[in-house]
């Protein structure tokens, strides 16, 4: 038999077979690569459009209402019985309460409950607009208002009632020999206040941060019909019109308000406004506050301690950009005198000092950008590379000369709209932590819907910017 060949098939690998088309697809594809990585490489310049505006100041605040108060105790023991009504005024030696010792005053109120009192036409009037000024400033951000009514509402009812009984005193007392209901009049004029809260006595230097902290907060309110000892608080007087307001502020805020000396206040609760005289504090707990004074409207808010308050003052308006924009940047300064216009396209430029290469003396125009002009010095802050310090410029029409050697540093930002970094001077009228108003159309400022870079670190002048 013959020798059997075996053999392995193999499979033939055809050569590559390089084309003008891949080539050229090959380095449109390198280049697409090389675009993406220097895009994401690259720090891009983000514009900010300019606009008309004014800074938002912090300018509402939680104060602390400090007044002339007085706290009125009990001479005796018994159910105390209100018939003045809590944030009216009160003459000296008006009756405000009865204690009723012997408990049969009270029987007698809650036999008149019982039956039912009727109201004049003028007691319900009262107790509408009670309800009415109540609804009109509600907030439920603040519901702690509505136990502040409810027991404002109850002494005014309870009021109202007891006044039907007074004329009963009389008998109750003359069936024992001795009196069982005394009869509590006002030590002073002033204006009834029937809660407590241990801050009666606080001036404006005593103030610290934690008396604005609710959780250290605790307002006692007394309450009609209920058993008090001899004492005890029963009511308390606001004595005097002339009241305070204190707010904590920062230290450059306090500045700014002690400067305006008097400030306009609006009270959040019913939309009033008066004007506070202003006194900086910088209290033993290292903070600063600032005292407002008023000599009006105590007898609205005398049942309130804390008092949400908007101070109204004059902002700035102008054209808004953000501090990040902001940079500075130094010029040479020539003055006004050896500014001109010259070069085939009337362009602004200095007449510069140069030499041929003969030696002989001739002039050069260079042009230049002007960003600021110094009235009081007469002089242009001026720009461009080809001038250095040293350089000598000719005055037109005369044979005086100037050597460039004085520099100085102006504030602006770097106007995009024609492509590149152009810088423009601002005057900046007023700044907070993010944002400055720099005066309007100036000469060589900025107008309003102007682009301006709005990182000033990521550009230099004259930059081109490309996206």
């Amino acid at each position: 038999m013959a020798k059997q060949n075996s053999g392995k098939i193999r499979q033939y690998r055809k050569p590559l077979n390089i084309n003008l088309g891949m080539i050229i697809f090959s380095v449109i594809f390198i280049y697409i690569i090389i675009c993406v990585v220097s895009y994401f490489n690259d720090e891009h310049v983000a514009s900010y459009e300019v606009r008309e505006g004014s800074l938002s100041q912090e300018n509402v605040y939680k104060g602390l209402a400090l007044r002339e108060e007085t706290i009125v105790t009990s001479e005796y023991s018994g159910y105390i019985n209100y018939y003045a009504r809590e944030g009216e005024r009160v003459g000296s030696n008006d009756l405000v309460c009865t204690i009723d010792e012997s408990g049969k005053l009270k029987d007698l109120l809650n036999e008149q409950a019982a039956e039912g009192t009727s109201l004049t036409d003028s007691d319900l009037s009262e107790i509408r607009t009670q309800i009415t000024n109540f609804t009109s400033r509600f907030s439920a951000n603040s519901f702690d208002q509505v136990y502040d009514f409810k027991f404002e509402l109850q002494g005014t009812a309870l009021k109202l009632a007891n006044i039907n009984v007074l004329e009963n005193l009389n008998s109750i007392n003359g069936t024992s020999s001795g009196q069982l209901v005394s009869l509590c009049n006002s030590p002073a004029s002033g204006i009834i206040v029937y809660s407590t809260d241990g801050y009666e006595s606080i001036t404006p230097e005593q103030v610290t941060s934690d008396m604005f902290t609710s959780e250290n907060y605790i307002k006692t309110q007394l309450i009609n019909s209920e058993l008090v000892s001899a004492g005890d608080p029963i009511y308390k007087l606001s004595t005097n019109e002339n009241w305070s307001i204190v707010i904590p502020v920062e230290k450059e805020r306090a500045q700014e308000l002690l400067e305006e000396e008097y400030v306009k206040v609006r009270f959040l609760k019913n939309q009033y406004e008066s004007w506070g005289q202003v006194t900086v504090l910088d209290n033993a707990d290292g903070n600063t506050y600032v005292q407002l004074d008023f000599n009006n409207s105590m007898i609205t808010f005398c049942t309130d301690r804390f008092i949400d308050i908007e101070l109204i003052t004059d902002d700035e308006q102008g054209l808004k950009v953000p501090n990040t924009a902001i940079a500075e940047k130094e010029f040479y300064t020539v003055p006004v005198d050896y500014v001109t216009k010259g070069g085939n396209s009337g362009e602004t430029g200095v007449l510069k000092e140069s030499y041929t290469e003969q030696g002989e003396a001739s002039s050069e125009f260079v042009p230049v950008t002007i960003y600021h002009m110094d009235e009081e010095n007469q002089e242009y802050y001026i720009d461009n590379p080809a001038l250095v310090a040293g350089d000598r410029l000719l005055k037109p029409d005369s044979s005086d000369t100037y050597t460039i050697s004085k520099s100085g540093t102006l504030t602006g930002v770097y106007n995009v709209d024609r492509g590149y970094a152009d810088f423009k001077e601002i005057q900046i009228l007023s700044q907070n932590a993010e944002y400055s108003i720099v005066e309007p159309n100036t000469t060589y400022g900025l107008s309003a819907y102007d682009h301006i870079v709005q990182n000033a670190d990521s550009v230099d002048i004259d930059e081109l910017i490309l996206d």
